[in-house]
């Protein structure tokens, strides 16, 4: 099957100052639960301080952002998916389109989405780490964040790939995040993200998120003044912004975009909760193919 994507036309909507959560200063090694933590055990083990900051309409950004540059890019690419509480139905159609998209957008070789999440905004409540309340998706996440860290990001290879990780052994793999509305504009809660040019190693603090079976680890973002964050106003379902998570390559391209939910400052009253999925994709690379800039 053959799919064909364009990079989305342009609105007009401004930049907007809005607040974004990030790690306060001195906190060590945070930790979070995905689920309930054992009695007197604290969701989050760190503090998180609400930091205005002006976000960037990337839509009136004259050089379009680049997966491989900014480490975001949003694609015009409607999806046949129908039902997004179909797990049988998002991974036989939905994983596909977004392999040939993630494809695409990077320029590698294979691709491989390997899990998928939806989440929901709550009419009437606080942003935080974006954990899901009994019985509903999960709520959009605040806290700055990136998926991967350096060494979850070299581990996530070998449990994609399982046996097959000889065949992605070239020199280079990357994993990309692909999110998507599912509701129309997103009014309410959009999502941020950082010019990966503009975010130092030093801004980066790994911290643990704990589920029910397994530790991940992701990183968390330290406030600088050098971080230019942007956002796609009324993003609908029509588009997907594909960006980066983990690159094994280590110069030359984007590697990591922290990025966070925001509650927009001039969402109208009544503006429909945000439903999104996102999903995660393992991108191999050919083994001639060096630096893409």
């Amino acid at each position: 099957m053959n799919y064909t994507f364009a990079l989305s036309a342009p609105p007009s909507p401004p930049a907007v100052r809005a607040t974004l959560s990030y790690l306060a200063p001195n906190e060590q090694a945070p930790v979070h639960y995905a689920f309930e933590p054992p009695p007197g055990t604290p969701w989050e083990s760190a503090r998180y301080d609400d930091c205005p900051v002006d976000i960037g309409d990337a839509r009136q950004w004259r050089n379009r952002p680049s997966v491989h540059r900014e480490g975001f890019a949003l694609w015009n690419a409607p999806t046949a998916l129908r039902d997004h509480g179909d797990d049988e139905e998002i991974r036989r159609v939905y994983y596909p389109e977004l392999e040939a998209l993630a494809l695409a957008a990077t320029g590698g070789q294979r691709a491989y989405v390997f899990d998928h999440l939806v989440r929901e905004s709550a009419p009437v409540a606080s942003l935080d780490f974006g954990r899901s309340a009994r019985g509903r998706a999960a709520a959009p996440n605040a806290r700055i964040h990136n998926d991967y860290t350096e060494r979850s990001g070299r581990l996530r290879l070998a449990l994609v790939l399982g046996e097959d990780a000889g065949i992605g052994a070239g020199p280079r793999y990357c994993i990309v995040n692909l999110w998507r509305s599912l509701r129309g504009p997103v009014l309410d809660t959009p999502l941020a993200v950082c010019d990966a040019r503009s975010v130092d190693a030093s801004d980066l603090v790994e911290a643990e998120v704990r589920y029910p079976r397994r530790t991940g680890a992701i990183y968390v973002a330290l406030r600088s003044p050098r971080h230019r964050w942007w956002h796609y106003p009324g993003m609908d379902r029509h588009e997907v912004l594909v960006f980066k998570q983990y690159d094994s390559q280590w110069s030359g391209v984007a590697r990591l975009v922290p990025h966070a939910a925001f509650a927009h400052p001039e969402a109208p009253a009544g503006a429909p909760p945000r439903l999104s999925i996102e999903a995660r994709c393992l991108v191999l690379f050919d083994e001639r193919q060096g630096s893409v800039s």
